[in-house]
């Protein structure tokens, strides 16, 4: 796999350069125009930052491609990227254009306008229904005009890797190809935690869901000698030890498969061992902590206890490697936040590869006030990181490395 460095290397100076990066970022109100929006979290735009400044510095002319929510595959002011462009300008510290298209009439005049150095971003790729298509051709379609804007291709968008979309997969088969520094280092991370991790290795999985993360689970088991529980998830497991869980969120179609995960290797699944429960979902509800497993039924758990903190800060105190993805609780709100901040700062503390797996958990670091620095790595891509530690191929990996 090459990677942008290559490409510097070979020359990139006044050469248009496509760089599909990750800019989906949260914004603080849904407004009909998101123009005057602020970015609540810019941590995915300054993850870009070391590529896109590379590029300019070696006299690229880079045309950025990047999505922003989920549009309905049309035209929608409630997701233009212009409040990321000014972002991203104060960050580069030069005015950040954005095309009126995607890769229409307007994006062409203004790439041929680029200048060595410069800067454009694409209106939102999703603005255009191919982007997401199942169906080849049109996503070939969009693909050839993305690529008739440039003279190669870097993809440095890890968030977006494991999905077959015309601006990560298709445009990369239609140009020279190369990684930028954020998927090599994305890269270089998971294989770490894939291939002889150091020892001990202990995974902390959290969220809401466990089929969510059941194949990451089963991928993960026979590699780990400890799995850490928490988050929404841990019901699902209480109640396969036939423990009551009140109104906590459970997936009952779940929990033979905890049942059987619990006996074949129980010895290494870590469970909570209190709840902060509430009577309701809400920052100003009843909050009081129960033992895990003595949940009253009239109360819904939404946070792990001060003892599993401390059960699971005991657990990762002599670790050497550690990947932690979901929250341990609702962290959003102030009662229900501790559970996540204790552990997030159990990991901090690992003196090994501490690696924080994106979506939510990334979101928590910053959110919390912790110090990213503190951290061995912070994905940007949550879903990419645990399809790729499931040993599946992720298309914009696999394009990438063709």
């Amino acid at each position: 796999m090459r990677s942008v460095d290559d490409l510097i290397a070979e020359g990139v100076s006044g050469r248009r350069v496509l760089l599909r990066t990750d800019l989906n970022v949260p914004l603080d109100k849904d407004a009909p125009s998101n123009s005057g929006a602020v970015i609540t979290d810019d941590g995915r735009i300054r993850a870009s930052l070391p590529t896109l400044q590379a590029l300019r510095d070696a006299g690229a002319r880079v045309v950025v491609a990047a999505h922003l929510g989920r549009p309905k595959g049309e035209p929608d002011p409630r997701f233009s990227l212009a409040p990321v462009a000014a972002r991203l300008g104060e960050l580069l510290g030069t005015r950040v254009p954005v095309a009126g298209d995607v890769a229409g009439d307007d994006a062409r005049a203004k790439v041929a306008a680029l200048g060595d150095g410069e800067v454009l971003l694409l209106e939102n790729v999703r603005f255009e229904a191919a982007e997401t298509a199942k169906d080849d051709a049109a996503r070939g379609e969009l693909a050839d005009r993305l690529a008739a804007l440039a003279d190669v291709y870097v993809d440095d968008a890890f968030g977006a890797v494991h999905r077959k979309h015309a601006s990560v997969f298709d445009v990369a088969e239609r140009l020279p190809r190369y990684a930028g520094r954020l998927v090599a280092r994305e890269l270089e991370v998971l294989t770490r935690l894939t291939t002889d991790p150091e020892r001990p290795y202990v995974v902390v999985l959290g969220g809401s869901k466990v089929s969510d993360k059941l194949a990451v689970i089963e991928a993960l088991l026979p590699k780990v000698d400890r799995l850490l529980v928490g988050g929404g998830m841990c019901f699902t497991f209480l109640a396969a030890q036939d423990h009551g869980v009140g109104s906590s969120l459970l997936e009952a179609d779940q929990i033979d498969t905890c049942r059987r995960l619990l006996e074949e290797a129980g010895d290494r699944i870590v469970l909570p061992v209190d709840i902060v429960c509430a009577d309701r979902f809400a920052a100003d509800a009843d909050v009081s902590v129960t033992p895990a497993d003595a949940i009253p039924d009239d109360l819904m758990g939404l946070d792990i206890g001060p003892l599993t903190v401390d059960l699971f800060t005991a657990e990762l105190v002599d670790a050497r490697t550690v990947f932690w993805n979901g929250p341990m609780g609702v962290f959003e709100l102030a009662p229900f936040a501790a559970g996540t901040k204790g552990v997030a700062e159990a990991v901090s503390a690992v003196e090994g590869l501490s690696v924080v797996g994106g979506g939510d958990s990334a979101a928590a670091v910053r959110q919390l006030g912790l110090d990213e620095a503190a951290y061995g790595h912070i994905s940007t891509g949550g879903g990419a990181s645990l399809e790729y530690l499931e040993g599946r191929e992720l298309p914009g990996l696999a394009v990438l490395a063709g």
